[in-house]
């Protein structure tokens, strides 16, 4: 069979195609020679005469240009006939050639002879949708939903189409297959194997869709034309359908669909969390270009969708240079500002209007992505939407996408003109052919007589691909892996709306924005299609994303590194268990070949890994040891919950000092051994930095700094910034404390957790401190934002953490297991049951790259690494 060329393109956007007629179009039912055989498609706005030879041209009959439709009276063809008299009509790919419509403007009657279908009541249907063209569009609009929902509640879902006729259907419902400005309307079947979707005209390839629930891999709920009705679901490669937009009644039914689906027990979606992604792309492991079309996809953002596609940021600002210089700043657009605010001289014009006019005010009168402008860059690969999208027609050639340049100068200076880009302009794979007239169309010639081609490329672009690989490598630069978290800010961030877009120059007309119009609560019909038409015109404000300033990546010394040992993570081996304690080991170091280890029972133990044997026993106090650090060679420092710490000669085997240093049971200890200070945080609330530390009898005169906290604390961390030190504190209500050590000030604190914090440790940089808690959870903080960037609830609760100092974390676990995670891909690498109980501390020693565990089980155990391959 050969195949057709109409489209629902060939319609106006949004117009529904009802159903089609083999039949017979005469310009003359007297004369037989100047038929066209074809088909005749009914649509809600017009007929569409597709005649079977491509040399002739399709036929678009518009029902408000319809003067009459009538019987007409003939009998050679036995009366099957309708006459349809046209005031004008177009006509379209005429030689099958894409081009702008022909409008031809002159009365014409066409006779169109129906080979099976019934002239009558084709009449019926043709004349009730003519009656509904001479009304305004709303009414219009109302008077088809009417006749589809008849057409919807007649046509009941075919079960021969199932894969499996025992199958049984969960749902049925009515909902619409959404492409580029497309509506496919249909029945969905949902059974607990399958989604089929069953198109109520046969304008798809195949007569119902199936997408199997196994295949699933990830659902997104969207917001189509302000509503809250959309369903995007992407399937694995094998599916013969990857991907589907689906778009239903109500937002009740969108949401029992995707609940259904979602507790399915065949369907098993990729979970990706916003914070794992984030952390990843701050991290250098997932690409600037994949994480924007990551938070595109988050913010309701699809190709699928002309009114909210994936918007990129313009990064270069030079398109004059013979060579694109990206070490040069003056080479890129400054990304923390709008479009709009890039020319001083425009704001100022534009401010000035704005604080003329009265509430919702808006800066910008036009968006910086709406179909339009999208269209506008990518007319000549998808020729067919921008006839769809203006009636038939291109643009005029002087308003057209011919220059690049041309378009960043008219971006920066144009009153009206604020556009951002679009995927394909960093699309390597599609290597630029967006630039390039392949279908070569006549788009017509400029005001200096050339001809619309091919789209001119600044001086450093040798080729569109060239041209799209440059862009590329400025949107993974340095510069603007620097920047790029303000841009976001702006567009899916705290920047978006309110009074933080106002101080950025960043307003656009309030019905752009997600939530300002409720499109449920109007029932004025004009009322609600002049907002559905400005959408469609206007463009749509991100769904947003980030109420806080996010967080910058970390470049380019992380970002390089990744090749070398910072992506690894270890292969674990058990090889000595120490039984030396008569209760729980609460603290287990190393130190060379010795094994430090103190318990609840209060003794302190030494065990020589060489030999394999105690090699010290001693009891320091008659209440339970917490922690332990070494201060020198062989001085250890124990806490005691007797509120002492305790300095103890390793080799000597003799206490050297003991001195009260809190009001209550130490509870943990840090030593800064370039600075000789030894931290310690106790169940009083203070956390206390000792300076006099080896020196008999000085310890209590070194008293360095005193940090006061409402509530217990449980752990320490430290980190240098250039000369400076903070010390990082976490208590028994799940709040973390910077303390600047030089000046003695609190810097800041955080609420993180909401249950006791068991630990807590830098990873990766400065900024980013890693914290565990009593509940399960572990967050990772960025203090340059001071924000959580990412927060993971485990199944036990976490008792203890520890790093490498660089990507790989071990957290103890409350039920004795031990997990290893890498943080830079953010994922569990493997977990170990390596107790029976709860693990009380993890410590890490990168000389014999070991891994010490104290457990309530009253054993310590020595872990080999070797690096995974």
């Amino acid at each position: 069979m050969d195949k057709s060329r109409f489209s629902m393109l060939l319609l106006e956007p949004g117009e529904i195609y009802f159903e089609d007629y083999s039949c017979t179009l005469y310009d003359n039912i007297l004369k037989n020679d100047s038929c066209q055989q074809g088909r005749l498609k009914l649509c809600s706005k017009s007929l569409v005469l597709e005649p079977r030879d491509w040399a002739h041209p399709l036929i678009k009959m518009q029902f408000k240009d319809c003067a009459d439709i009538t019987i007409e009276e003939s009998v050679v063809l036995n009366n099957n006939v309708i006459k349809v008299k046209m005031k004008q009509y177009a006509e379209m790919l005429e030689e099958n050639i894409l081009a702008p419509y022909k409008f031809v403007y002159e009365d014409k009657d066409f006779y169109v002879f129906f080979d099976f279908a019934s002239a009558e009541e084709c009449l019926c249907q043709m004349q009730q949708l003519q009656r509904a063209s001479t009304l305004h569009a709303p009414e219009h609009n109302s008077m088809v939903a009417t006749i589809l929902h008849s057409r919807y509640m007649r046509m009941e879902f075919d079960p021969v189409m199932m894969d499996d006729f025992t199958e049984q259907i969960v749902c049925e419902l009515q909902a619409e297959k959404i492409s580029p400005l497309v509506r496919h309307q249909g029945k969905l079947a949902l059974t607990p194997t399958t989604i089929y979707f069953q198109p109520f005209s046969n304008v798809e390839s195949s007569p119902v869709l199936k997408l199997k629930l196994s295949h699933l891999r990830r659902m997104y709920k969207r917001r189509f034309l302000l509503r809250q009705v959309g369903l995007e679901i992407y399937s694995a490669e094998e599916s013969s359908i990857p991907h589907i937009y689906l778009t239903f009644q109500s937002e009740r039914d969108r949401d029992r669909i995707y609940k259904i689906l979602e507790e399915s027990h065949n369907v098993h979606l990729e979970k990706v969390h916003t914070e794992e992604m984030t952390l990843q792309w701050q991290n250098g492991i997932v690409s600037n270009y994949d994480y924007l079309m990551y938070l595109n996809c988050l913010a309701d953002r699809s190709k699928n969708d002309l009114t909210q596609y994936p918007v990129f940021p313009w990064v270069v600002a030079d398109y004059t240079s013979e060579t694109l210089d990206l070490t040069k700043s003056e080479t890129f657009r400054d990304l923390s500002k709008p479009m709009g605010a890039l020319n001083p001289d425009r704001l100022d014009k534009l401010k000035e209007r704005y604080h003329e006019m009265s509430d919702p005010k808006f800066l910008y009168g036009s968006h910086y992505s709406a179909p339009g402008l999208v269209l506008f860059y990518l007319v000549r690969k998808y020729p067919e939407y921008m006839l769809c999208l203006q009636n038939g027609r291109f643009d005029h050639p002087d308003r057209m996408f011919n220059s690049v340049k041309d378009v960043y100068s008219n971006c920066l200076r144009n009153m009206s003109d604020f556009k951002e880009l679009v995927p394909k302009f960093y699309d390597t794979e599609g290597k630029g052919d967006f630039l390039v007239n392949k279908y070569e169309i006549n788009f017509g010639e400029r005001h200096d007589g050339t001809k619309v081609n091919n789209v001119a490329l600044p001086p450093w672009a040798e080729s569109p691909e060239d041209f799209v690989f440059k862009l590329r490598e400025a949107l993974e630069s340095e510069y603007v892996c620097r920047y790029l978290h303000l841009w976001i800010d702006l567009i899916f961030g705290y920047k978006q709306r309110g009074e933080e877009a106002v101080k950025a120059n960043n307003v656009f007309h309030h019905v752009c924005y997600e939530g300002a119009v409720n499109l449920e609560c109007i029932y004025d019909m004009n009322d609600r299609h002049a907002l559905e038409v400005q959408i469609m015109e206007f463009g749509q404000v991100p769904k947003q994303l980030f109420t806080k300033p996010h967080v910058k990546k970390i470049t380019p010394r992380i970002a390089r590194s990744l090749s070398y040992n910072d992506n690894v993570s270890y292969k674990l081996e058990c090889v000595d268990v120490l039984q030396l304690h008569k209760e729980a080991v609460t603290c287990a170091i190393r130190h060379g070949d010795r094994v430090i280890s103190v318990g609840k029972d209060g003794t302190l133990k030494v065990y020589d890994t060489v030999q394999r044997k105690q090699i010290r026993s001693v009891i320091l106090s008659s209440t339970p040891l917490s922690s332990c650090v070494m201060v020198d060679e062989n001085t250890v420092a124990i806490g005691s919950w007797d509120n002492e710490i305790y300095l103890y000669d390793v080799e000597y085997g003799r206490v050297v000092e003991s001195f009260r240093a809190h009001d209550d049971s130490v509870s943990c200890l840090l030593w800064l051994d370039k600075e000789r200070l030894l931290i310690s945080g106790g169940w009083d609330g203070v956390v206390r930095v000792w300076g006099n530390v080896g020196r008999t009898g000085q310890a209590l005169r070194g008293l360095r700094a005193e940090f006061d906290h409402d509530e217990r604390v449980t752990s320490l961390t430290y980190r240098r910034r250039r000369h400076e030190i903070d010390i990082i504190t976490a208590t028994s209500e799940g709040e973390v404390f910077i303390w600047d050590y030089t000046s003695k000030d609190l810097v800041n604190k955080l609420c993180v957790h909401t249950s006791p914090v068991s630990g807590v440790c830098f990873v990766l940089s400065g900024d980013r401190v890693v914290t565990a808690s009593d509940d399960g959870d572990i967050s990772v903080t960025d203090l340059s934002v001071l924000d959580s960037v990412y927060q993971k609830r485990l199944p036990e609760p976490v008792t203890s953490l520890c790093c490498d100092g660089r990507s790989v974390l071990w957290l103890g676990g409350g039920n004795g297991s031990l997990l290893q995670w890498n943080m830079l891909t953010v994922t569990q690498t493997s977990s170990h049951i390596a107790h029976d109980f709860s693990i009380n501390n993890v410590y890490y020693d990168e000389i014999s790259k070991t891994l010490i565990t104290a457990s309530e089980d009253k054993t310590a155990k020595i872990w080999e690494l070797s690096q995974d391959s």
